[in-house]
């Protein structure tokens, strides 16, 4: 990772309180930030084209006065290591895996309850199923892998990457221009608004999300992710696979709102859903329903 990179994420502002420290390994430099006290709680933000931790911090700030809470930058956001890679769930999956160790090491080495973000739901369901005794109850926010009628039952560990999509975003040097012009302070806007279903954004998420996208090396995950190279073409098969108590919420405004692929989970008795009248990320709309939710369903299971 270049000095110049990694001055640039070391002095970008905070995404959410508490301490922001670093995990080294197979992921390479990753940052994540942890506050409050008690029974650790993991939050994995989506993927786009300025991601962050911003966008879990709702949940961060509440469940920091009852619990230890660590919120990922995952790799190629915020301020995680931003450098020329190959970006893949695998390379994300990998992020949650070491951030589990550093966690232990921090001593919560039982079970970690999680809870994920779109894209990041893909993530957080692969690394479960891969190492399913470190993790207790899963939350999954608007997954992605569950539009349409086909079922995503691909080969295993296969992605939906087009390399030749990749080529032509990335270019002989045209790639960090693209991105500049998707990252625009207004384009940032529309594509919240999307996502919210609704002109009524949270502003503090859209300042971040502008700062952020300005860092040496933004561009390198997001065209990964434009060229559908950070989509799994099994995961149906991977949250099929998952055996701990499961919770998928998800509104039904904005882009985010065909889950008709929700019907194959629904035969699985460890599975629980919810729908609330918002865009895909209702605990920015409705914080105090969806906490309550969240809190009956970790009671429960």
């Amino acid at each position: 990772m270049p000095a110049e990179a990694r001055v640039a994420d070391e002095n970008l502002p905070h995404a959410v309180s508490g301490e922001r420290f670093y995990t080294q390994g197979s992921a390479g430099r990753v940052a994540c930030y942890v506050a409050g006290s008690g029974p650790p709680l993991l939050l994995v933000h989506s993927v786009n084209a300025a991601a962050s931790a911003a966008e879990v911090r709702p949940l961060h700030e509440h469940y920091r006065a009852s619990r230890t809470v660590y919120s990922i930058d995952l790799p190629g956001f915020g301020a995680s290591e931003r450098s020329d890679r190959v970006y893949s769930p695998r390379l994300m999956t990998d992020s949650l895996l070491q951030l589990l160790d550093a966690i232990a090491a921090r001593g919560h080495a039982g079970p970690v309850d999680a809870l994920a973000v779109s894209t990041g739901c893909e993530f957080l369901a692969r690394a479960a199923s891969e190492l399913p005794g470190r993790f207790g109850r899963l939350a999954l926010v608007s997954p992605t892998g569950l539009r349409g009628s086909v079922p995503r039952r691909g080969p295993a560990g296969a992605t939906r990457a087009l390399p030749w999509l990749y080529r032509a975003l990335r270019g002989p040097g045209w790639g960090g221009a693209l991105y500049r012009g998707l990252t625009r302070p207004a384009v940032i806007r529309y594509f919240l608004e999307r996502t919210w279903g609704s002109k009524a954004i949270d502003e503090l998420l859209w300042a971040y999300d502008v700062l952020t996208a300005r860092l040496p090396g933004a561009e390198y995950a997001p065209l990964y992710f434009l060229s559908a190279g950070l989509f799994s073409a099994d995961i149906l098969s991977v949250y099929e696979s998952l055996t701990q108590p499961v919770w998928l919420s998800h509104g039904v405004r904005g882009d985010f709102t065909d889950y008709r692929g929700r019907r194959w989970l629904e035969v699985h008795g460890n599975w629980r859903f919810s729908v609330y009248p918002t865009g895909a990320l209702p605990f920015f709309e409705l914080p105090e329903p969806f906490i309550a939710d969240f809190d009956g369903f970790i009671r429960a299971a």
